[in-house]
This record gives structure tokens, sequence and C-alpha cells, in this order.
């Protein structure tokens, strides 16, 4: 079914981690002919658009989030060619590619910051970044309190009596100054230079990071949280004078006047940790970014209360910016939601039903490599993890969800590259039943399920119903969605529940005497 509305508002969208989804020349690193070879698969799957993480020239300290340029192609993952070989068997395949653009920092190794480095306090060079003295005796102390998301410091001094300059995540990745207007200058020439070679959208890593308060000042931090009445933790708003700063949001008006200077609904996304509905929601005032991903969905416990809560607060917060929702259960950075769900058989069964609900609401949903295998968090033994936050804290980090797709075969790579050694991350040996090969003629499978829900889905009236003519309401432990002739049931409890009344359209389980399994979902229409 056709329909006027840009395609992004109900698309769903496929994230391709690139190291880890196909590679052709067996190193063990995926890369961009591998994905091109494997996009006939992201076409009979169902679904839209195709998001590729950074695969820019990078040291890949942060496997290709530190970015070193931002108008080529790494060498691992191949050519600028290559990436326009990808883009136009997308488009002839009808699907569409969203790239990924990191703008709060660099790589180190970006000419920007090895110029700063080469140059003196107070040059333009340094300007680009944020680069202080010291605080303490000498300068010896960081300038702030402020603390890395991969652990330690946020500051990273150059040396004995030199400035220090900060790096909310990697040593290795030092953030800019927005306020240098050169900055936003780079940025417009990125995002036109990907749009001239045919992309459809962006995706944009730490939208809400841009900006930090000019001060600099400390972060007051809580010495204990609140408590409710019934000793359960509330939530209390941090404070971070180093995200979701308003002057981002001009950044994003001027990336929108760009993108609708190109035809054919190019569109952009914000990956934007707030800590509100209502902040997310500014992301997508209508003259700022088209999506926002919806974390809140992802972050819920497994309750049909935490859902409909989530649902409610989502409705709420878009419908005073008048945009469509996103929905999203995993990424790179997040524990695989079979395994966050209990793991096993119960855990696949929960991700199932999860899906279909989520797939089921009005707006976009994203998907994330190996979900439709149903593909748990790998464990990976501490030689081979090399995500920094594990370098840098110790912490299991991220490594998990972001093991190589297991293709075919009994043993590993599971058919991942023309070779016979296990890729840059090796791959659990007991996943020879969970490839897409085995899983391909299997109508029970999980890989059936996801291309069965997304063909109904595509034949689902396309219009974006208004979410105010949605209802949303629980029973219990049955959560229940009720969109125009759609009718979604999840069930979170441990017993099975009646049916009402109407026509199944499909179920994440076997339905036996008009219930609902526990730990599953069905659609009906009304």
């Amino acid at each position: 079914m056709t329909h006027s509305l840009p395609w992004w508002t109900d698309a769903v969208v496929y994230q391709v981690y690139v190291r880890s989804f196909a590679d052709s020349d067996g190193d063990g690193l995926g890369d961009l002919p591998g994905i091109t070879a494997r996009l006939p698969y992201l076409r009979d799957l169902g679904v839209d658009a195709v998001w590729l993480t950074p695969f820019y020239p990078s040291p890949q300290h942060d496997h290709g989030y530190d970015v070193a340029d931002y108008c080529g192609v790494e060498p691992l993952f191949g050519t600028l060619e290559d990436a326009d070989t990808l883009i136009a068997t997308a488009h002839e395949l009808g699907l569409r590619i969203i790239v990924d653009v990191v703008p709060n920092h660099t790589s180190s190794a970006h000419d920007w910051f090895q110029a700063a480095i080469a140059a003196p306090p107070g040059s333009a060079e340094r300007a680009r970044y944020l680069f202080r003295d010291g605080a303490g005796t000498d300068g010896a102390e960081p300038p702030n309190n402020w603390k890395s998301v991969f652990g330690g410091d946020a500051w990273t001094r150059l040396g004995p009596g030199e400035q220090w300059y900060l790096h909310l995540f990697d040593s290795s990745q030092p953030d800019l100054d927005w306020r240098n207007p050169e900055v936003g200058d780079l940025f417009e020439g990125v995002l036109r230079f990907w749009l001239d070679r045919g992309v459809d959208g962006f995706r944009i890593d730490v939208a809400h990071g841009l900006f930090k308060e000019a001060s600099l000042r400390d972060q007051r931090r809580p010495e204990k949280p609140a408590k409710t009445a019934d000793s359960m933790v509330e939530r209390v708003l941090t404070d971070e004078p180093m995200w979701d700063q308003p002057e981002v949001h001009e950044v994003y008006r001027r990336w929108r006047r760009v993108l609708e200077s190109y035809p054919g609904d190019r569109m952009a996304v914000a990956e934007a940790w707030t800590q509100t509905p209502e902040s997310m929601a500014r992301f997508v005032r209508p003259d700022e970014l088209h999506q926002s991903f919806n974390f809140a969905w992802l972050s819920a416990a497994w309750s049909a209360t935490a859902f409909a809560d989530v649902v409610r607060d989502t409705f709420a917060a878009l419908e005073e910016v008048g945009s469509p929702p996103t929905w999203v259960l995993s990424n790179h950075d997040v524990v695989r939601h079979v395994t966050r769900y209990g793991g096993g058989a119960v855990g696949l069964a929960r991700g199932r039903a999860a899906t279909l609900a989520m797939l089921g609401l009005p707006g976009s949903s994203y998907l994330y490599q190996g979900e439709e295998l149903g593909l748990p968090q790998a464990a990976v033994a501490p030689e081979f993890r090399q995500d920094p936050l594990w370098v840098r804290t110790g912490e299991e980090g991220r490594d998990g969800c972001r093991v190589p797709i297991p293709w075919s075969g009994q043993a590993p790579p599971f058919g991942f590259g023309p070779g016979t050694e296990q890729p840059w991350i090796p791959q659990p040996a007991d996943w020879s039943g969970l490839t897409a090969a085995v899983q391909q003629d299997d109508g029970d499978s999980t890989l059936a399920f996801y291309r069965r829900a997304l063909a109904i889905r595509r034949d689902l009236p396309r219009d974006v119903i208004d979410t105010r003519t949605v209802q949303v309401r629980t029973e219990g432990d049955l959560l229940t969605i009720d969109r125009g002739p759609l009718r979604i049931l999840l069930n979170c409890g441990r017993e099975p529940v009646s049916l009402p009344s109407g026509r199944v359209l499909l179920a994440s389980a076997t339905l036996e005497e008009s219930t609902l399994p526990a730990d599953a979902a069905v659609w009906q229409s009304t």
C-alpha cells in the first residue's frame, strides 16, 4: 500500500554493525563489499532501510566511532567506490541507506587534533577542541570533575606543564568545541558530501552532547537517591552540564535546512540519551530532526505496566511536537534483548513477543543485526574483549552484542567470511542452530517469524494513526493496545490469558484454545 507521507515515518530500519555483518575477503572483519553481497537477504527480510555504523578512516580505538576523516572509507572496510556500489545496489533493491555521523568528537588522529597538539595554548587550532589549563598546583589536576562514559576522568593532559583536553568518551576521542563556527561548517560539508553520494539519511551519534555549559563547571552529584514511601528508588534528574544543552538545537535546525535542500525525503535520527520523554521530543520539533531513538522502550522491564507507561509517555511527549515515535529493543551498545529478558527459551519467547508488540506500534522501528536470528548476548573471554569500556575499567563492555553474524555451516566462522579462522571476536561454537541458513527453511524459526511480521506490517494501513486515537490499557499482566483495526496483546505474566474475539494475524507463540500463552504476543484484526 502506498502513501504520501515521508518514508521514514513508519520505516523498519536494520542496523548493520559493519565489522560484524559480512566479511568478503577473509580477514575476519566485516566490510562494505560483504554488506553489498548480503543486501538481498535484508530485502527479503522485509526492512525498508539499512543503517551502517561508521566505516570512515579511523584508528579503530572505538571501532570506527573515532573518526579521522569523515569523507573517506577505512581501508579495512573497502574503498569509496565500494561505498558508492553499496548505496547504488541498495537503491536498486528498494532499500534506503542511513550512515552514521559522529559530531561530538573526532579521533585524536584527525588532522585538526594533530594540528592542535602541535600549536600553542590559545591558538586557533586548539580552539576547535576543549583545551583548558588544569586545576591545583601547577595545573596538575583536571579542570573539572567530569567523568568519561568509558570510566575514569574525562580529561587527559598532553604532558607535564601542558594543557588538558576534554573527552567524554575515550582519550582517543577528543570533544569538539561547537561554539567555534569552524566546527559547524565542517559538518555541513560532511553532510553534503554523503548526500551528494546518495545516502538517504544520517544517524547522529551522541546527538545530545555537542554543547557543554560554557563555564565547564563541576557536575553536582547527589549523595543518595531519594526514596518513595514504598522504598522503591525514585528517579532523580541528574545534573548534567555536559549533556543536552539548549544550544544544540540550533545545530539541528541548520542540518534540517541542509536535508530539505535535497530531494527524496532525506532524514536524520538522533541518538540522544535524554533524561525525560519531553527532552527527547525537543530534538524532533518540526524544524529540527526527523526522529530520535526512544530508549525508554529498550530500558523498560518485562512488565505490562512498564511497557504501557513508556507508550503513553512517548505519545504524550511527541504529541506536543507532532512527531511520529520510534522504537528500538537492541543495538550495538546494549545487552541483546533475548538475554536481557532472561535468556534461553524464556528470553527468546519474550524477545519475540516484545518485537511483535513494538512492530505493531505507530511510527518506525529499528532492528539490530542478528535479532532476527534470535541471537543472545555472547560470552566473550577477556583476552578477546576490545571495547574501550573494558580497556579503561575492566567492566565487561559491549563486545558480547557485537559478535559476528552466523550465516551458515556447522562451525565458526559460520559463513561470516571465506576463511576458516574465527573472526575478530570469536563466535560461540554452539551457534550452528542459529545460522541464517538453518532458519531459512524452518517455518517455526525466529527468522521466519520476523519475515512474517514484517510482511504483514507492510500490508497494514501505513498512514500514521494519530497517537491520541491509540488506546493503551493493562489488566494485570496483559497489555492491550488498540490502533485502528489492529489490536496488539502482550502477555507479560506467567499464566495463559483468554483472547478476545478477533481474527488472528500473527502470534509470537502457538495459540491453544483461544488463549495467549505466557511471554507471548498476538496481532488481531478487529
